[in-house]
């Protein structure tokens, strides 16, 4: 009897060891648990940071009018977007900040650089040319450098208190484009049917046009006097070609007032582009092939009032030969401009079509592996890592 009781109270006692082994598990598992999902919280949270700050950034390269500042400014602008968007991205119920890295350390939070391939999650950037930047690397740390690291609760117990957790995100653009192509969702591409000649639109990025209208991007109206963005008349231009006053056929070889008026309203179509093959693309020799026609008239002056101030691309012919419908010009670049003042009525020499350059995000885009076939057009920024 005295056997069996000692037996009994010897079991009573291992089952009460193991209840209370299994219960520090459990709750060693259950701390775990919790500090684990607040980490996998603050993990999230830093990424959903980076990766707001990097697409803002990037956007900011467009936000600017562009001549009206310097490249210094720009990208100074482009570090205090990230900034601004790391700070208002709440990270474990505080603001991260970003180190703005104004010497553009490699290894710093905020990067600046260019990619060459954006569609390529594992282009290198190069940092050497500012002038090309289109890509911007953001990496959001909770570290004890900087916000300091993620802290654990009841892993304490064990002797853990904290965790350093960093999260990255690169966003980028395409900014070198060798043509278009009917966008994937079938929408118009913003090209008006008019070409500028390369001297001109060379001497306008030179500075050796007027300065007379003011865009106000805020208030989306035109104003007398200098904005720091100069402008040319693309209306009229002295093309070489008698009877031909740089309108170009971007479809039939016999666009008529109403194609004309329905491409400056609602864009080039994929119909349009159907004539051309399905795209505009400049050839091995860098340049592309577009009959004209017999110029800008007073039959349009209506629908180019109605999109003044909206970013529109014109292209941009080298020469032209020919007369009137039988001219040929030789397109060498796409570039963005907007409208700002239109009169085509009264004498000759008194008509004008006023146009600035403008930043312009479009779809169908055909990406160039070199630049120089465009200006001021881009591809919406995305991520790619």
């Amino acid at each position: 009897m005295f056997q069996h009781t000692s037996s009994v109270r010897r079991r009573k006692g291992a089952i009460a060891v193991l209840a209370a082994v299994l219960m520090v598990a459990f709750i060693a598992v259950v701390a775990f648990a919790v500090d684990i999902g607040y980490i996998l919280k603050i993990r999230t949270e830093l990424q959903r940071t980076a990766d707001a700050s990097a697409l803002a950034a990037c956007w900011e390269y467009l936000q600017s009018q562009p001549l009206a500042t310097t490249v210094t400014q720009t990208l100074a602008s482009v570090r205090s977007k990230a900034s601004q968007y790391a700070l208002s991205n709440a990270v474990g119920n505080a603001s991260p900040a970003v180190d703005l890295n104004a010497a553009n350390a490699a290894t710093g939070d905020l990067v600046l650089g260019y990619i060459a391939n954006p569609s390529n999650p594992s282009a290198a950037m190069n940092y050497t040319d500012p002038t090309m930047f289109n890509s911007v690397q953001v990496r959001v740390q909770a570290s004890e450098e900087r916000n300091g690291s993620t802290p654990f609760f009841f892993a304490r117990i064990f002797g853990l208190s904290s965790l350093e957790l960093e999260a990255s995100a690169t966003a980028a653009m395409n900014r070198n484009i060798q043509g278009f192509q009917t966008p994937t969702d079938g929408s118009n591409l913003g090209i008006l049917p008019f070409a500028l000649d390369e001297v001109t639109w060379n001497a306008l990025l030179a500075g050796q046009t007027p300065d007379s209208y003011s865009w106000d991007n805020g208030a989306k109206t035109v104003q007398s006097g200098a904005d720091g963005v100069r402008e040319v008349n693309l209306y009229p231009q002295g093309t070489g070609s008698p009877g031909n006053r740089g309108t170009v056929d971007i479809g039939s070889n016999n666009n008529s007032t109403a194609d004309l008026s329905r491409q400056i309203v609602n864009g080039v179509s994929a119909s349009d582009l159907a004539h051309h093959g399905g795209e505009l693309r400049f050839n091995d020799q860098g340049t592309l092939s577009l009959n004209g026609d017999t110029g800008i008239s007073a039959g349009v002056k209506d629908e180019l009032a109605s999109i003044i101030g909206k970013p529109r691309m014109i292209p941009i012919f080298r020469t032209v030969q020919g007369p009137g419908n039988n001219a040929q010009y030789t397109i060498v670049k796409f570039v963005g401009v907007r409208i700002l003042a239109v009169k085509l009525t009264g004498s000759a020499s008194s008509k004008y079509v006023m146009i600035q350059p403008a930043n312009v995000v479009s779809k169908g885009i055909i990406p160039a592996a070199t630049s120089g076939f465009s200006d001021f057009i881009y591809s919406s920024p995305h991520l790619i890592r």
